[in-house]
């Protein structure tokens, strides 16, 4: 089993217009297009499996630079995820907002108290 990353696809791409451009090579197990979570549009790039590591390196060796839709496909072997994974960015430990400054008055049960933000 070979897992083969599919980049600079045309974002009108199918798993099914993926799968056709492999199985010319061989088997294909699996084509996983990326898609925007909000939108569901594709992202531009996919993940095919094929079962055959020489039927793999076959289609990889002809589809890569080759033009489709108007695009020069970059495709090569899938490099395992790094530990960590993505997403997010922000600051780590949550938080976030406007918290005001400087001091900020207060009511209490019984008059109003200045208290640090």
């Amino acid at each position: 089993m070979k897992n083969i990353f599919v980049g600079n696809l045309d974002f009108g791409a199918t798993e099914d217009t993926i799968r056709s451009l492999f199985e010319a090579y061989g088997t294909v197990e699996r084509v996983s297009l990326m898609t925007d979570r909000d939108t569901g549009r594709s992202r531009g790039f996919a993940f095919v499996e094929m079962t055959d590591a020489e039927e793999a390196d076959r289609a990889i060796t002809a589809l890569n630079g080759s033009n489709v839709g108007g695009r020069a496909l970059n495709v090569n072997e899938a490099r395992p995820k790094t530990s960590g994974g993505g997403g997010g960015g922000g600051r780590p430990g949550g938080g976030g907002g406007y918290r005001g400054s400087g001091w900020r008055r207060r009511w209490t049960r019984w008059r109003w108290t200045s208290s640090a933000a």
